[in-house]
């Protein structure tokens, strides 16, 4: 019977002593995004508010763009004409030119038929005695220069409908390129006066009204994606060594329904001293190793940055 009773207290003993499963203290923390425009201006539209979901691709802000517009209608409208001009160079001359120029030699090819006729009759009378010399000489001039009038008019219709040289038409397209490049260049500027989320998230904080004025680069609105969301423990020296990337730990946190499982994504290779903020009546060492785990984004929003954790192993 005194047996039995030893064994049911050291049963009992043992029981009470089971030990609790080792926790690290550390801190939920998030990696802030702040949505900025490469463009100055007032700001003319906040579309979101603090503690507001933004789904990816919506408009956060947008600043005041009179000038950007105009300037994208200017490298519009000079595109155009840089290519009009682009088309004239490479198409010859309008059908009405080419035709002024057709009724001019016809003119002169009836010159030229006339005058060959007239010094053919000189020709004759000046063998049979008729006509000086001088007269057949004056003859023969004028079918020659009738005749190259001829020639002349002919080449002139046909450059007519030739368009310009290489080099003019490649500079005009150089031209063209430019502005091109200008268009693009005003529609970027354009749209950086309007800026959308590039990722889900929460909005933590907006840092301008509308009506004021935002140099570039300042950032308005302060905002944490899911993903960035992530747990920051501290590990003795002992442990350090079987923590890799990629181990499944457990967070907990007061307040939440259940732990949150994270997966381990960093391992500091350097020891440092407890951080003030860390109070742990288990922990022994004055040096420690930071260790980062990130939830799955659905958890995410279950933790807050700068709320107190317990982080154990899986």
């Amino acid at each position: 019977m005194l047996g039995a009773w030893i064994v049911a207290l050291g049963l009992a003993a043992g029981g009470c002593t089971r030990e609790r499963p080792v926790s690290w203290q550390g801190y939920a923390e998030g990696e802030f995004v702040y949505l900025a425009s490469s463009q100055s201006g007032t700001l003319a539209q906040l579309s979101v508010h603090r503690g507001q979901e933004l789904a990816a691709g919506a408009t956060v802000f947008a600043l005041e763009s009179t000038y950007e517009t105009a300037a994208l209608a200017q490298a519009v409208q000079q595109l155009s004409a840089a290519r009009a001009q682009l088309a004239d160079i490479s198409s010859g001359k309008r059908p009405p030119e080419v035709n002024v120029t057709k009724a001019q030699l016809a003119q002169a090819v009836a010159n030229a038929r006339k005058a060959a006729q007239q010094l053919a009759r000189d020709e004759a009378q000046y063998r049979a005695g008729g006509i000086a010399k001088a007269q057949l000489d004056d003859s023969r001039a004028l079918a020659d220069a009738s005749a190259a009038q001829v020639r002349e008019l002919t080449n002139q219709v046909a450059v007519a409908r030739l368009p310009a040289r290489a080099q003019q038409i490649g500079a005009q397209k150089a031209q063209v390129e430019a502005a091109q490049a200008s268009v693009e260049e005003a529609q970027w500027k354009l749209d950086q006066k309007r800026v959308v989320a590039a990722q889900a998230g929460i909005v933590y904080d907006t840092l301008y009204r509308i009506g004021e004025w935002v140099q570039a680069g300042n950032p308005v609105v302060q905002m944490l994606p899911p993903q960035n969301v992530k747990v920051r423990f501290f590990v003795p020296e002992p442990v350090v060594g079987g923590l890799v990337a990629g181990r499944k730990v457990m967070v907990h946190c007061d307040g939440c329904a259940a732990d949150v499982p994270a997966t381990i994504t960093y391992v500091s290779r350097e020891a440092e001293y407890t951080p003030p903020v860390i109070y742990s009546n288990e922990t022994r060492a004055k040096l420690v190793f930071m260790v980062e785990a990130r939830p799955a984004v659905a958890d995410a929003a279950k933790l807050h940055p700068g709320q107190p954790v317990e982080v154990r192993l899986r």
